[in-house]
């Protein structure tokens, strides 16, 4: 037989190649939403992402993408390949420190609290009992939900993964190995890998105090509470030393000193920077002479382990060599020391309380100035601005705030989970019970029961699935039948707490070491986090370090199966089989389960959404989006496809900051930089964030292109000041804004389609509202100023309407965006539909150039994110398809109709709020069975549906039954057009049931 050891390493890539090939197999084969297209895009072209970056992801991301060799559509797949293959290594990992842990188990036997030497080499029987924990433990944790979910796209979660489990493997080594002369190298890889891990995520930092008791439990031959204390103590020091001292304060340390060096000494720029490596280094070499001198070994360790931290984090270099080179994707502009620090706090995001601080009603007394941010000018660094700190009286202050946002949103929700009231301050009981009862039980202990109990479904807030609540009887149909309605039976968790128990009496070390990962990398996360009571998405990625620490028990679950079969199964062997089939059980139902749901290798709805917006617009266009799902997939489709660079895409919400807004006055690729005709000084930061609206009763109205120049001028026109010793700032007279048109020229460039010719206007007028311009409202209005109607300018049909500044009535729908023309639509009702449709424009574009797909593809899970973009597509197909019928053009209306339902089928793609706008085009064609049906189906469902909901925690899913109430008042305006009178009583009768007038 082979040895112990050389199974172990076979069985261990057997499981890796199990792991990989379902990752391979379930892989997403382009960009997928959120951060993915970002990623992918910056690892492509080794571009500057958001804050705080991962340059170690973007350099093996980089390194993947060569393999495409020129074929960039396969660059997303490799990509998402290194995820996998993080994911399949992660595995491998887990699976060797469970065989580790129950080799100890196996082969040793605590007695009297000392551990007495068994035998070196497991029989033939222990082998088997010891790699079946691995086996079960390990693919255990490859099919769970959240784990599963990051392995097949391109995102940093999978990394970050990877190297906490290597982290913890190899101290496991070291502690095998600890009496050998050489042992400590092991604690430099670990070093070494922390460091490379900072480029990725700093989740990893979390296993750090786990490791600490590793390394105090083997090296204290009698451990005492204090002892563990202390440990515990010191592991904390060191995960702070890493994440304020180490990761942005050795550049904010370098930061001051350039700006001593360079303002105060009149040094060259970057003088302090080199002043400071010196100091550094040689400080360096003290501590490492000190260690010889000594002969003092942890010295000598500790400086090594700092240098190879260092050494992984070096790769954080990347970020401001690249930025330099001002990249079409650099966000934050991190081209120096000081931007760069900016960068690695992530100052854009702003803060949250942590330990003390204010609760959601306090009030300011007052704005201090908080940390200078430098820009370099001439030969010096000044100040662009001093963020504003503010500053509570300490009444309004409390321990562990957890219920500290003023949001009026937050606020609602936070009544959700606790009786508050505004102006009154929550109880210390109120905010306990917001951390236990969401922030630790809706968001953690809720996705850990995704991942081994079940999942109710993939709708937002969807609970666990206990065995006892798994029947469909009263389910909404978009719940039941959802792939990812997942019931584990709970076996997963039963047999991982059969493997806590188990691990706790045999190996309480160990045990505890265990729990400490499942703590820091769970509950811990909870608290540091502090979440508000409503997130954009699910966040159970954050915590698959506390799922990988209980698949360790699910593993160990095998020996102590066996020990509960030792008396009925004498022989190792026979007990061992059926100890790990017992297993097995764990990672059989949750790939059964989680396959449907997981499998993505036919999905591209979010790249088409993508193409399809590009597509959507004219030669050398401006397109304003949202961001995040909005851009991201733009960017990918760009960058790396080169699908319509001609194209400037500008975030609304990045259009509020100078960085991006020098960005867009430069040019990318195709696309010629942005009409922006202010300098740079009047948007930088801290400039005209915002201009509020102060009425001047003389002002009537006011001509855009001379209140941009009053603007630029800085003009005292337009200043105001909002108390005594407060800057002066710009400000906007009137709500009543317009902007002449010289129809000449707009003639002459060929904007005006035939049927509109007497839409053309030759003033533009249109009210601002009682506001604010913000930002990026004014780099708007400077464009349509400026721009002349020379380049096309849309707003993607994604865009809050808050962010159309009234515009509407200028706006033609060319597919999945609208152009601002100077054009008036007649027929514009305010919260009616947005844009005049230009037939031909739409058709050639939805009916020829977009790409839906395997939209109509079986099969495929489109979960609650991807199901929002073909939504959006059936509006406009219906828009379309009654403009044609609005001109008496049936054979046209038809067409689209057909292909409409053809792309989209309710088999696929349920019916949704918008798909009632069919029902009177589908009547007028003759269609009438499928207006029914559509009507029939989206009652049916809103019944269900909300009498569910009603009774089962109305408060969370009040989303969900807005929609279904929202649903069925489209049902009913359309029966209500087409005549249909009972299927308008039957929907009227239910919105007055769950939505009674008053």
């Amino acid at each position: 037989m082979r040895s112990y050891k050389s199974l172990n390493n076979l069985v261990g890539w057997l499981v890796f190649a199990i792991a990989t090939i379902t990752y391979l197999l379930t892989l997403e084969p382009t960009a997928s939403f959120w951060d993915c297209g970002e990623f992918i895009a910056c690892s492509y072209k080794l571009l500057v992402p958001h804050p705080p970056g991962a340059p170690t992801f973007l350099l093996l991301g980089r390194i993947f993408s060569l393999f495409s060799f020129g074929d960039v559509t396969k660059v997303a797949v490799l990509v998402n390949a290194l995820s996998a293959l993080s994911s399949s290594f992660t595995v491998l990992f887990l699976f060797w420190t469970i065989t580790m842990l129950a080799k100890k188990l196996v082969l040793h036997r605590q007695v009297a609290g000392h551990t007495a030497p068994g035998t070196p080499e497991p029989t033939s029987g222990q082998s088997l009992l010891i790699l079946g924990a691995g086996v079960v433990g390990a693919l255990s944790f490859a099919f769970s939900d959240s784990f599963w979910f990051n392995a097949v796209e391109g995102e940093v979660y999978a990394m970050s993964s990877l190297f906490t489990a290597a982290v913890v493997w190899i101290m496991l080594k070291w502690e095998n190995r600890a009496h050998e002369a050489d042992s400590d190298k092991w604690l430099i890889l670990i070093a070494y890998v922390i460091g490379l891990s900072i480029g990725v995520h700093l989740l990893n930092l979390l296993a750090v105090p786990a490791l600490a008791f590793i390394y105090y439990y083997r090296r204290t031959q009698n451990p005492t509470t204090l002892g563990g204390i202390i440990t515990l103590a010191v592991s904390l020091v060191i995960v702070g030393l890493i994440l304020v001292g180490i990761i942005p304060g050795l550049p904010t340390l370098a930061g001051g000193f350039e700006v001593f060096f360079v303002n105060t000494v009149h040094l060259p720029f970057n003088s302090g920077i080199i002043i400071f490596l010196v100091l550094f280094v040689g400080l360096l070499w003290l501590g490492f002479r000190y260690s010889f001198q000594k002969k003092n070994r942890l010295v000598n360790t500790a400086m090594l382990s700092l240098v190879f931290i260092l050494i992984g984090y070096s790769s954080y270099l990347i970020i401001p060599i690249r930025s330099s080179y001002h990249p079409t994707i650099n966000e934050n502009n991190p081209e120096d020391v000081l931007s760069f620090v900016s960068y690695l706090k992530r100052e854009q995001y702003g803060d949250r309380p942590l330990l003390y601080g204010p609760q959601f009603n306090a009030r300011p007394v007052r704005y201090e100035d908080g940390a200078p941010r430098y820009v370099r000018e001439g030969d010096r660094y000044v100040v662009a601005e001093k963020r504003q700190t503010l500053v509570y009286d300490d009444a309004d202050k409390m321990l562990l705030p957890r219920i500290y946002s003023p949001q009026p949103e937050h606020i609602y929700n936070y009544q959700k989970w606790v009786d508050i009231r505004e102006g009154v301050k929550p109880t210390m009981g109120q905010n306990l019970s917001f951390l236990f009862r969401y922030q630790m039980g809706h968001q953690f202990w809720r996705y850990f029961l995704w991942n081994y109990v079940g999942r109710q479904g993939d709708i937002q807030q969807s609970g666990g699935l206990w065995p006892w609540d798994a029947g469909k009887s009263g389910v909404p149909e978009r719940v039941a039948d959802s792939p990812a309605r997942n019931n584990f039976f709970a076996i997963p968790l039963i047999l991982g707490l059969i493997g806590l128990f188990f691990h706790a009496r045999r190996d309480s070390r160990n045990a505890f070491i265990v729990g400490l990962l499942f703590v820091f990398t769970g509950l811990a996360i909870v608290v540091y986090l502090n979440q508000p009571p409503i997130e954009p998405r699910e966040r159970d990625y954050t915590f698959t370090g506390a799922t990988y620490a209980f698949a360790i028990w699910i593993g160990l679950s095998v020996l102590g199966l066996a020990e509960l079969l030792r008396s009925i199964l004498k022989a190792d062997t026979p007990r061992a089989i059926a100890a790990t089939a017992l297993g097995l059980l764990a990672p059989a139902i949750l790939v059964g389960q989680g396959w449907d749901d997981h499998d993505r290798s036919d999905r591209y709805n979010s790249v088409d959404s993508a193409k399809n917006l590009l597509n959507s617009l004219q030669p050398n266009a401006i397109l304003f989006t949202n961001g995040d799902n909005d851009t991201f997939p733009l960017w990918y489709a760009q960058e790396v496809e080169g699908v319509r660079t001609d194209v400037r895409v500008a975030v609304l919400s990045y259009l509020n900051t100078d960085w991006y807004i020098q960005q867009m006055k430069r040019k990318a690729y195709l696309s010629q930089p942005l009409p922006i005709s202010m300098p740079d000084d009047r948007y930088k930061q801290g400039t005209n964030d915002m201009l509020p609206y102060a009425e001047n009763p003389a002002v009537q109205e006011v001509n855009l292109k001379e209140f941009i120049q009053l603007v630029k001028q800085n003009s005292e026109l337009l200043q105001v000041s909002y108390g005594e010793g407060q800057p002066m700032m710009m400000s906007y007279p009137t709500r009543k804004f317009y902007l002449n048109v010289d129809t000449a020229a707009v003639k002459k460039q060929g904007l005006v389609p035939a049927e509109r010719s007497k839409q053309l206007v030759n003033r533009m007028e249109w009210d601002m509202g009682k506001g604010a311009i913000e930002k990026k409202n004014l780099v708007i209005l400077d464009m349509l100023a400026t721009n002349n109607w020379e380049r096309p300018i849309y707003f993607s049909s994604t865009v809050a309407g808050s962010d159309f500044m009234n515009l509407q009535p200028y706006f033609q729908l060319e597919g999945m965006a609208y152009r601002v023309l100077p054009l008036k639509d007649p027929n514009y009702q305010p919260r009616g539909d947005e844009g005049y449709v230009e037939k031909n424009i739409m058709y050639e574009n939805m009916m020829k150039k977009f790409a839906f797909r395997n939209l109509n593809k079986p099969g495929i899970f489109y979960d609650e994110n991807h199901l929002r973009f073909p939504a959006n597509y059936r509006d406009k197909f219906a828009r379309l398809a009654n403009a044609y019928l609005a001109d008496g053009d049936k054979a046209k209306a038809t067409e689209v109709l057909n292909k409409a339902f053809e792309a989209m089928p309710d088999a696929t793609i349920p019916y949704d709020y918008y798909s009632p706008q069919f029902v009177p085009a589908l009547v007028t064609v003759g269609k009438q069975a499928l207006a029914h049906d559509i009507m029939d189906k989206m009652t049916s469902r809103a019944q269900v549906a909300l009498a569910y909901y009603q009774t089962h925690n109305p408060a969370l899913f009040d989303m969900e039954s807005q929609t279904y109430l929202l649903g069925l008042q489209s049902v009913y305006r359309a029966a209500e057009q087409v005549g249909d009178q009972a299927r308008a009583a039957k929907a009227y009768e239910l919105l007055n049931q769950y939505y009674p007038r008053q």
